[in-house]
């Protein structure tokens, strides 16, 4: 446990850092980039490992119904995820659109995972979520962008599709059931 709760607080320092002490940031120019990018790196693989290292539990609740409500979040985060890349009009009607990414991932996830590493892990990272924004608000008012059009949003759509199949492959080769809490799982 102790990995993951590192990698957890790795991951806030890394992308906290820049906005918390701005300072210290700009001093270490574009190394810093590069530093940032390594911790960066170095909490995803203690996030990753120090989650599976943690002995299987059961789930404190389980409700019917979640995983269907999991998959469609799912979706839903990816899409709104790829909408601050795509730059079409949803990227104009959301403020942050990674972190809200980020947050519904969280949220979906703790729907059928409530196990304590999957609140550490995915209450983790979808607070994280939260504080960045607020963060990120407080340094100034939003300055909309322009909009690239429907058709980005199509392009989106479809990438983001075929990036759910994907992440629903890589659960299913790691032995992880997309369909927990389904009628399916």
């Amino acid at each position: 446990m102790t990995m993951l709760i590192l990698g957890v607080v790795l991951w806030w320092g890394a992308h906290l850092f820049k906005r918390l002490a701005p300072g210290a940031r700009a001093g270490m120019g574009n190394a810093g980039r590069g530093a940032v990018a390594l911790v960066l790196l170095v909490s995803l693989v203690l996030m990753v490992l120090g989650f599976r290292a943690v002995p299987a539990a059961q789930n404190f609740v389980t409700i019917p119904g979640n995983g269907h409500l999991n998959n469609l979040l799912m979706v839903i985060a990816v899409i709104v995820f790829g909408a601050g890349m795509s730059k079409g009009v949803l990227w104009t009607k959301i403020r942050h659109p990674m972190l809200w990414g980020v947050l519904l991932w969280a949220v979906a996830h703790l729907l059928v995972h409530n196990d304590v590493a999957s609140i550490v892990l995915f209450g983790g990272l979808g607070l994280w979520a939260v504080v960045e924004m607020a963060v990120i608000n407080a340094a100034g008012p939003w300055l909309r962008p322009a909009s690239g059009g429907w058709k980005r949003d199509a392009v989106l759509i479809v990438i983001a599709l075929v990036m759910y199949a994907i992440i629903v492959a890589i659960h299913v080769a790691l032995g992880l059931s997309p369909n927990t809490g389904t009628i399916y799982g």
